[in-house]
């Protein structure tokens, strides 16, 4: 048996409310499957199980807030998916066998959702994985085998609908009236919501906010007044030229794939990880009076959101993954923030933080530091202006990079070597 725990979602989180379980006692998970939607004070994060198993009993309901580490869920490692107790009798040797028609099919609950989806029933469906469990293209079988599609009941005189799923429908802009549940007694869940919202029909504008915008609001504030009442921030800027990193990129671009092209803020990001594992007094945390370096870079990506607020998702082990790596979740973090789809990996506390406003046009940034982190870096926008270069003056691209530093932890002296490795990092882009 293993328990499944309300986890850290965050440095400052303490506790968390459970909105909705995305399983049911008997589902078969496995490590890395979302299997609920945990409420912070700033966002709705699908949370991912850390054991293969089976979903014995469920301990928390949803609406229930519960401190950080408080057991939510039983799994078993039972290979049949039954509660624990008594194991059943054998039949009577003189009673012919029982039909299988009641066997529970053993799917995973991305599965299970394909298969709610085009109305399939598992029970009907021959699985081919291992002990007969069925798979992702099991289901795709059967659906491309269907000759028409199948129409669906009408909808319940009154919509049953979890608290979740219905305020999803409204960041997502979705009518949830419209649709058809997969769960108990038709209701509709999180993952009905998102599959209508990837369908192209009928597009609307969606707010984007993972929570209400007084609500994270709160919870900024909150945290910036800890930062500017217990840091001793001191600034550094340095103003990068980026000609000879922006051609290596257009040269690369130019003969890789458009979903492989990279655009300029990754590079930063790149750079900002190898200079945090070059200069490791400005990598890690500040607990209990003293400064605890972390062995990895996980580089904490402030996303701005469409209605107001931000999110700081991360990216784990930052300065071990290619450049092209950090580019793909570049892009999935920040359109996983700005559809309130993140997932508890997403949040893995980060050890130091970019925030890249360039987008919005400005030129340099003096961000605050996000607790018990002791260095955020921001940069502007990519600009052109006079350079000299030797005896010339030309006109080039530069960005304006600014150091937040805690002075705690560490001096100027640090701070000035950690934006000197970002430049040269930059001015030698093949490594990155």
């Amino acid at each position: 048996m293993a328990e499944f725990r309300m986890p850290s979602l965050g440095a400052d989180m303490e506790r968390g409310t459970l909105v909705e379980w995305l399983v049911q006692p008997g589902d078969t998970v496995h490590k890395g499957d979302l299997v609920a939607a945990v409420d912070t004070e700033k966002a709705t994060i699908e949370v991912e199980c850390f054991d293969t198993g089976i979903i014995d009993r469920l301990l928390v309901e949803p609406g229930q807030t519960v401190p950080v580490g408080t057991p939510l869920a039983v799994i078993s490692a039972g290979a049949q998916g039954a509660p624990s107790g008594p194991a059943p009798a054998e039949p009577a040797a003189e009673k012919s066998p029982p039909p299988p028609k009641h066997k529970p099919a053993v799917a995973t609950p991305p599965v299970r959702k394909l298969a709610a989806q085009h109305g399939i029933d598992l029970a009907t469906v021959h699985g081919t994985g291992h002990g007969g469990a069925i798979t992702h293209a099991d289901v795709e079988g059967v659906i491309q085998q269907l000759a028409e599609p199948r129409v669906k009941a009408p909808p319940a005189a009154r919509q049953r609908i979890s608290p979740y799923a219905r305020r999803l429908a409204a960041e997502l802009g979705t009518d949830a009236s419209r649709l058809t549940g997969t769960g108990a007694d038709g209701a509709v869940r999180a993952r009905d919501v998102r599959a209508a919202a990837q369908k192209p029909t009928l597009p609307s504008p969606a707010p984007g906010v993972s929570r209400g915008p007084a609500a994270m609001r709160q919870a900024i504030a909150a945290l910036m007044t800890k930062s500017k009442r217990e840091i001793p921030h001191y600034y550094l800027t340095s103003t990068i030229e980026l000609s000879t990193a922006l051609e290596w990129l257009r040269e690369r671009n130019r003969r890789a794939l458009v979903a492989d092209r990279i655009v300029p803020a990754a590079t930063l990001l790149k750079a900002t990880a190898l200079a945090a594992r070059d200069v490791p007094d400005l990598n890690g945390h500040w607990i209990n009076d003293h400064f605890e370096p972390a062995d990895a870079v996980h580089l904490g990506v402030a996303v701005t959101l469409h209605g107001g607020g931000l999110l700081t998702p991360s990216i784990v082990n930052a300065e071990q993954l290619p450049l092209i790596e950090i580019m793909h979740r570049l892009r999935e973090l920040v359109s996983r923030a700005r559809t309130a789809r993140l997932r508890s990996s997403d949040t893995t506390p980060a050890t130091i933080t970019v925030t890249n406003l360039g987008d919005l046009g400005v030129e340099s940034v003096q961000g605050v530091i996000y607790p018990p982190q002791v260095a955020l870096i921001g940069f502007g926008s990519v600009v052109h202006r006079p350079w000299a270069v030797g005896d010339l003056i030309g006109i080039r691209p530069i960005v304006t990079a600014t150091l937040s530093g805690d002075h705690r932890a560490t001096d100027g002296a640090t701070g000035g070597r950690f934006l000197t490795t970002i430049d040269t990092f930059l001015q030698h882009p093949e490594e990155l």
